[in-house]
């Protein structure tokens, strides 16, 4: 099986070609703007501008590959709001390239999309509640997802939340690395207690893509973690695991932080489909610390 990964460079992208390293029967071609910033492996690297629909369907229709995995977004929700222009191409015209190109190889499609198309007043949610995007970025990844409801191919919708993890060049940080470098720094810090989400360790998102792949699942799945967590209940979690003194942790209500984007209070997913369709189980945040422990001792 061929599989081609967008956005590879990124946290979900790394993890991909990293799981794939162990599979004989996969080659992984790995697409992204820049210069590759993976480990050497057997996989092969493209650069690729998902924005540019000319260089999409050159490598795509190159590749032909089996099972193209779009992990490539704008994720930055006030960016979003602030650079609505650059948020729609990335997220919604770029998406319709791979499709465009998709179809004439026949590949199926598996898109990232976000907890964030719910408005957070009825979470958790599972995958047939109703959207109701409260900002730029929520917009343009619901309609994404809708592009692909429209398209005729087969396809499969991951929706994700919070996900968190560590790059082998640590040069992306998330809520943990932070918390623990400002503990760890004696810094006082200010973390939200009124907005929920089921944190998400970036190997579970990867081995839930990768479950559909093998399978060709079509339609919509939520792939997170299963702890419904406030920001707070995270970093104090993380500062009981490394033994840090979480009396630096200030309880905050979120109104505190002038934000340009609207964050939906409480969202978090049931993962039954996601369970009974595909066999997934994630990690619990303790376990995902502990993986996440192990890692920073061989950077």
């Amino acid at each position: 099986m061929k599989v081609l990964i967008t956005g590879a460079n990124g946290l979900l992208g790394q993890k991909l070609v990293q799981q794939y390293e162990d599979r004989s029967d996969v080659q992984v071609i790995a697409t992204a703007r820049g210069e590759n910033r993976n480990l050497s492996g057997s996989y092969i690297y493209e650069q690729m501008d998902i924005t540019s629909s000319d260089e999409v369907d050159a490598i795509i229709t190159n590749h032909k590959p089996d099972v193209v995995i779009n992990t490539a977004a704008m994720t930055h929700v006030d960016h979003c709001e602030l650079n609505p222009d650059d948020c729609w191409k990335l997220n919604v015209d770029a998406v319709d390239h791979l499709i465009k190109s998709c179809r004439k190889t026949e590949s199926f499609i598996i898109h990232l999309s976000t907890d964030f198309i719910f408005d957070g007043k009825n979470g958790p949610y599972v995958e047939d509640d109703s959207p109701n995007p409260q900002s730029k970025y929520a917009e343009s990844k619901l309609a994404s997802e809708k592009l692909l409801a429209s398209s005729g191919l087969k396809h499969a919708i991951v929706r994700t939340m919070l996900v968190y993890g560590i790059v082998h060049d640590m040069s992306r940080s998330n809520i943990i690395l932070w918390v623990k470098k400002s503990l760890e720094e004696k810094k006082e810090i200010k973390v939200v207690d009124d907005q929920w989400r089921t944190p998400t360790l970036a190997e579970d998102l990867a081995k839930g893509c990768i479950l559909i792949a093998d399978k060709k699942a079509e339609g919509v799945f939520h792939i997170s973690g299963k702890e419904l967590l406030t920001p707070y209940d995270m970093a104090i979690a993380t500062a009981d695991f490394f033994e840090l003194d979480k009396s630096l942790i200030e309880k905050v209500d979120g109104s505190i932080f002038t934000q340009p984007a609207k964050r939906p209070a409480r969202t978090g997913f049931i993962l039954d489909k996601a369970r009974m369709e595909l066999g997934y189980e994630p990690v619990t945040f303790k376990e995902g610390l502990a993986i996440l422990k192990s890692q920073l001792a061989h950077v």
